[in-house]
Parts: structure tokens; sequence; C-alpha cells
């Protein structure tokens, strides 16, 4: 996995919830942001399949941005978004396997249609005749 650290902008900004006098003083909610087209990591194919897999957290700069806010520290919150973002770039990189159509087997058919029959037995018996 590639190191993003030198290409990632950070923002900071007040964070709601726990932290008391903390919350209303200190900046520790971080939006990291990451930008796809000027990456240097990533051949243009590449790029493409990141701009594609992640238009929905993509803003119209052509950034990747994460917000957290998970601690009470700035900076323990800056390695979280690192994290995040590296694994979601990671996650976006994996291409999926094609499917091969398979056929059911002989036995298989024949298993189903014997199932069939039972069935279909099974309610002519509860028929009554009159």
């Amino acid at each position: 996995m590639t190191d993003l650290g030198t290409e990632i902008f950070y923002k900071t900004s007040r964070s709601g919830g726990k932290g008391g006098q903390n919350v209303n003083k200190v900046e520790t909610q971080v939006e990291a942001l990451w930008n796809v087209v000027q990456s240097e990591f990533f051949t243009d194919e590449e790029k493409q399949l990141i701009l594609h897999k992640l238009e929905s957290r993509i803003n119209k700069d052509g950034c990747v941005f994460v917000k957290v806010s998970e601690t009470r520290s700035q900076l323990e919150n800056k390695e979280i978004a690192k994290q995040k973002l590296e694994e979601l770039v990671a996650k976006s990189l994996v291409k999926p396997k094609k499917r091969k159509p398979t056929k059911p087997s002989k036995a298989a058919k024949e298993k189903r249609l014997e199932h069939k029959k039972k069935d279909s037995e099974k309610k002519q018996l509860r028929k009554r005749d009159w």
C-alpha cells in the first residue's frame, strides 16, 4: 500500500460531542483531502479507476475527502483520517473477478426433476374422488 501522507492536505474544525471546554476551544475534527488527478503515485489508468469508484466521495475540485472526529486529539484524528483514506484508495483499486457462467450438472437437473415428481404425486394423493 502506498503512503499518501505527502499528498494529503488537512483541514481542521471544531468538533462536536464529548470534550467539555475542549470542544469549544480546540479544532480536533480533521478533514483529509487528497487530489487524485495531481497524484504522482498512480498511473492514469489507476487514477480513472479511483475517480470512478470513489465518485461519491470526490468534491468539485477532484479531491477525495474523509472527515474524522473520533477522538479528542487532532493528531490521532489525522492518523485515522490518513489510514481511512489509504484504505479507501486500496479498496477502489481492486478489480472484481469476471464471473464465469456455469450450467447445472446433469445430476442436479435429475434431482430437481425427481423432487418435482414427488411433489406432484403428493398433491395428487391429496385430491379426493367423490
